[in-house]
């Protein structure tokens, strides 16, 4: 039995916009400003003010690390890693921040 669909009163609501969209800050480059470590997280500040923080158990080197090992990093020249030299200490890692920005499609198995 068909019966007949019941139209609900509807209104379109306008709101002014304070703020052109060239008003914003969009970020054009992410470059890493100023690195540090707690006990669970490695916080990457970059040069345009964003803070990333990524969990240390997604990285097992730096998870597995002394305070003071994870401490022994370098930036790369072009401000898009933080590097770990095998040559200064027992982690042999970088991290590209590119990666911890963009999602990344895997497929499962």
């Amino acid at each position: 039995m068909l019966t007949e669909a019941k139209r609900a009163d509807q209104t379109t609501k306008w709101y002014d916009i304070p703020y052109p969209a060239s008003a914003y800050t969009f970020p054009r480059e992410a470059l890493i400003h100023h690195v540090r470590f707690d006990d669970a997280y490695i916080h990457v500040e970059l040069t345009d003010g964003r803070m990333v923080s990524v969990p240390l158990w997604w990285v097992p080197t730096l998870y597995n690390a002394t305070p003071e090992d994870r401490e022994r990093y370098a930036i790369s020249r072009d401000r898009k890693m933080i590097i770990w030299d095998p040559d200064e200490g027992p982690i042999n890692d970088e991290l590209r921040i590119e990666d911890y920005l963009t999602p990344r499609h895997t497929k499962e198995a």
